[in-house]
């Protein structure tokens, strides 16, 4: 089974901080399988706010988000989103 991604871009000025992890963490941990961050050779459990914070991801870090199940694409997109609108903390300019 091949997996699905997204990459997207931290645009938080507070970079991927603990109150964002947490976020992140609470919507993967919607998903019916695996959710996963890559930062560069680094993967981490998407469900896990420690894990997360280890990739210590400041402003303009780029991430891809995977997950493997299909089912699990309306996750992506809110993990997606979620970053992209600055965990909710930051609007664009």
């Amino acid at each position: 089974m091949s997996s699905l991604t997204r990459t997207v871009r931290i645009v938080n000025p507070l970079g991927l901080h603990a109150r964002a992890a947490a976020r992140l963490a609470n919507v993967a941990g919607r998903a019916s399988g695996p959710v996963w961050l890559v930062k560069a050779a680094e993967r981490v459990d998407a469900t896990s706010i420690i894990d997360i914070l280890t990739l210590a991801c400041p402003p303009g870090s780029v991430l891809t988000i995977e997950i493997h199940h299909p089912e699990d694409q309306p996750i992506l997109e809110q993990l997606a989103q979620l970053v992209d609108d600055g965990f909710g903390e930051w609007e664009k300019p």
